[in-house]
């Protein structure tokens, strides 16, 4: 008899720890950075507590489907990135007058290209000493990679992610 038969059955495997499946415990951490950015993106007495800047339109409608109802700008508008980030910069000046924190969300995809715009964006926004808020990609990055490198990938996983996020928010409130 080899020394591999002689062993159990469920030696060579780890077992699985107690508690939540991993996904879960990853979508529970992506509900709660989206429910503190959902609450500082929303609009209050008319004006945006603090826009989010995505890639595009699909990106616009995932945030949209789980739960952003404040301003949404998008890169590809046509614009040439200078023109976008003087218009940011005019538009939402250097502070959020409304919890005092960077006036803007970057949330670029978290793929190479989502990379370099991220980079981009933030050096020249920081430039014009306009802080930026990247904490929902950080989480982003780490926690949902697995399920994809966009911000658009989120949409399919809204319905998972929605109580998650609403339970978040009622915490929070």
């Amino acid at each position: 008899m080899s020394e591999r038969e002689e062993l159990p059955d469920w030696a060579g495997r780890r077992p699985r720890k107690e508690g939540p499946p991993d996904r879960e415990i990853r979508f529970r951490a992506a509900a709660a950075a989206m429910a503190q950015s959902i609450l500082r993106n929303r609009s209050s007495l008319g004006s945006p507590n603090c826009p989010i800047l995505v890639e595009g339109i699909k990106d616009d409608r995932a945030l949209r489907a789980l739960g952003f109802s404040g301003v949404i700008e998008r890169v590809n508008r046509g614009w040439d990135r200078s023109r976008l980030v003087a218009y940011l910069y005019d538009t939402y000046g250097t502070r959020n007058t409304v919890d005092k924190g960077p006036p803007l969300i970057l949330l670029m995809d978290w793929d190479r290209t989502g990379g370099r715009l991220q980079t981009g964006f933030r050096d020249r926004l920081m430039a014009l000493d306009v802080p930026v808020d990247e904490t929902l990609r950080q989480v982003l990055l780490k926690v949902m990679k697995p399920e994809g490198r966009t911000v658009e990938a989120l949409a399919p996983h809204s319905e998972k992610l929605v109580p998650m996020i609403d339970e978040a928010l009622r915490e929070v409130d």
